[in-house]
């Protein structure tokens, strides 16, 4: 069996067992994810991410923000210079003042990240790869990073991962360049070593909270 047969292979065993997991924590994420904003979904609304080879899929999330958050982030003139200092942030805003108070807990954990184990089962992400980027943050960040391109090529060979090298090395305390060129470097180095040492970190790093971006 080759690496990514046995990857595809670990992927579907450990986001079964990992669904089940986390069930209970997760009925209870949603639960008070509508209590604080009943009038908002669950989840995510707007949430297209690019995977692999540049195709675009939806990312299961559960919402940390305000109802309609991130419509208003780019639409909403009142929000101009929150857009400005987000962007400058690498789209990735420490204490982002739109995050509601069930978000900013989700959020330190990485509890919001858990439905993306129905992505997994889809083939659209791994276990373990690159961030999951957004279509118009990728555009952006080529402008303003030219250097990145043939980084951001390398990261989109390969499926995005639930968590990979940038989440267990600073997460959002990493600008764009340096998160990529970790991407790129994963991509470039498959292998069932690389990929077992990240998962043994990932849940110390969710634990901690460390990088989330929340305090």
């Amino acid at each position: 069996m080759s690496y990514i047969q046995f990857k595809r292979v670990m992927d579907i065993f450990l986001s079964i067992f990992l669904l089940i997991l986390f069930f209970p924590v997760d009925l209870l994420v949603a639960i008070a994810i509508k209590i604080e904003s009943p009038q908002g979904p669950v989840f995510v609304e707007w949430s297209d991410r690019v995977g692999k080879q540049g195709k675009v899929f939806r990312l299961l999330k559960f919402r940390s923000m305000i109802p309609n958050a991130r419509y208003l982030q780019f639409h909403d003139p009142k929000f101009e210079n929150y857009l400005k200092e987000y962007k400058k942030k690498s789209y990735k805003l420490e204490n982002d003042p739109l995050r509601t108070k069930v978000g900013k807990f989700i959020c330190k954990y990485s509890l919001d990240e858990t439905p993306q184990f129905i992505n997994v089962l889809k083939g659209e992400m791994s276990m373990v790869g690159p961030r999951p980027y957004y279509p118009d943050e990728l555009d952006d960040q080529k402008n303003r990073y030219p250097e990145t391109a043939d980084l951001i090529q390398k990261a989109l060979s390969v499926r995005p991962g639930i968590t990979g090298q940038w989440q267990v090395s600073g997460r959002s305390q990493l600008n764009f360049d340096k998160r990529i060129e970790l991407d790129a470097r994963y991509a470039q180095n498959l292998s069932l070593w690389y990929d077992l040492q990240i998962l043994f970190k990932t849940p110390f790093v969710m634990i901690s909270g460390r990088g989330s971006g929340v305090s």
